[in-house]
């Protein structure tokens, strides 16, 4: 016997549930606490319009927004039925099932087009955008299509850029940032964030960084803003001040005539130390808290280094050559990696036998490039890859949330912004922003 579904289409003969949809939205978003009887065979879509025809009545100007659902604690990827029936769940009772606004673009900006490859994304800071480029330059944006400064001279392209100091209040005008080059320096940028001037800046670096003797692949702030770490094609992570000089490490001081006025000099700085152990190019480095850094190599191993004691408290190995890594999730104490196959992987060192990954994800099909933790949530994760596909990661489900392939080639970079955005760069040399993005 066919019945009516409470969208008023008919049904094919299915199982019925009793369900209560409940939220910890705010209004308008949330549905009455009253129970309904729903067809057992519907998914997160079938689900997501009834939850919008329970909000729009009474209300004529209701556009319907997509919703995901949990029923305890876990994301519904599968049919209402087969969720019960794998998870054991009784549905003689009447089923709470929570739902939430969908983690997925709603918008998607302009491409922001660059002169060639973008290799390195920073969106730290919720005044604009940091990206580096295949053509050596680093590159200020305050929105889609609004480029406000140019960073001009490495003689290399750059591998990766980093916003230091992005959570401290400060005057815009001394906002300092890295960048890191195949032509094994760093280099370090101030400039001033509110300048509302429609002319784009070309700025020289304040400090150059010497002392890695092949390409730099990766550079990181402490949460402090005074040091540096890098990680290089040399094995070596080397550490830096940040900040003012202090002159027994000035290796030279370097003046320029522009129009007869001579501009402010530019230090050459060595580094104050380096943590050794990796065998292979030290690919990606995180400094999450003042006394641990973390690095990812080419020689499949992932460490945790002591960096008051110059050594390293935690080996983790994966078999695979290590492209990207970041720290984040609940207590900002999870690690995850992605590399040389599809998979991101992500550990838990608190747990014992920690070696092994908790979560695998495995929807890319090419290497992955970039992994990044959202700021402010324990679930949620960002990924790209070399299949030129950008992924959103709820550790809640083993399908991604979303997918954005707004780009034409291999993705290089990743980051999240101002909490509701993506961005990304890639080999089709754009910087791509994917906007409302509802995390929390």
């Amino acid at each position: 016997m066919a019945g009516m579904d409470i969208d008023g289409q008919l049904e094919e003969s299915a199982r019925r549930v009793q369900v209560r949809f409940v939220t910890k939205l705010k209004p308008p978003f949330k549905a009455p606490p009253t129970s309904i009887a729903i067809p057992s065979n519907l998914t997160r879509f079938g689900l997501s319009s009834i939850v919008n025809n329970l909000l729009k009545a009474g209300k004529d100007d209701w556009n319907p927004e997509p919703f995901d659902f949990l029923i305890d604690g876990e994301l519904v990827r599968m049919s209402l039925e087969e969720f019960l029936l794998a998870k054991g769940i009784s549905a003689e009772k009447i089923l709470e099932i929570e739902y939430i606004r969908a983690v997925a673009p709603r918008k998607q900006e302009e491409p922001s087009l660059h002169d060639d490859w973008v290799s390195a994304v920073d969106g730290s800071n919720s005044k604009f955008v940091l990206t580096g480029c295949y053509d050596g330059l680093g590159r200020i944006w305050k929105a889609a299509g609004s480029c406000t400064h140019l960073l001009e001279g490495h003689s290399g392209a750059i591998t990766s850029v980093c916003v230091v100091n992005p959570r401290v209040a400060q005057n815009g005008a001394d906002q300092i940032v890295a960048t890191a080059s195949k032509d094994r320096t760093l280099r370090l940028w101030k400039f001033d964030a509110d300048d509302s001037s429609d002319q784009i800046k070309r700025i020289r670096a304040f400090k150059i960084l010497n002392g890695h003797s092949a390409s730099v692949q990766s550079v990181a702030a402490n949460n402090a803003g005074d040091m540096l770490c890098s990680g290089s094609w040399d094995c070596q992570i080397a550490l830096w001040q940040a900040n003012g000089s202090d002159t027994a490490d000035v290796v030279s001081v370097k003046k320029r005539k522009k129009d007869a006025e001579e501009e402010d000099p530019q230090v050459e700085e060595e580094a104050k130390s380096t943590l050794v152990g990796h065998t292979q190019c030290v690919s990606s480095v995180v400094w999450p808290q003042d006394e641990t850094i973390y690095s990812a190599s080419w020689d499949h191993s992932i460490k945790r280094w002591d960096v008051e004691m110059g050594k390293d408290s935690l080996n983790l190995y994966c078999g695979k050559v290590i492209n990207c890594l970041d720290i984040g999730g609940e207590g900002s104490t999870l690690i995850a990696a992605g590399g040389s196959d599809p998979i991101l992987r992500i550990w838990d060192p608190r747990r014992p036998g920690t070696s092994a990954p908790v979560y695998q994800f495995s929807s890319h099909s090419s290497w992955i490039s970039t992994c990044k933790w959202h700021e402010k949530s324990w679930f949620h994760l960002v990924s790209a890859s070399y299949d030129g596909k950008v992924m959103l990661w709820d550790l809640r489900t083993a399908w991604p949330l979303a997918v954005i392939d707004t780009h034409k080639d291999k993705v290089l970079c990743a980051d999240w912004w101002k909490s509701e955005s993506v961005i990304s760069g890639g080999a089709d040399s754009n910087l791509c922003i994917s906007s409302d993005v509802c995390v929390l």
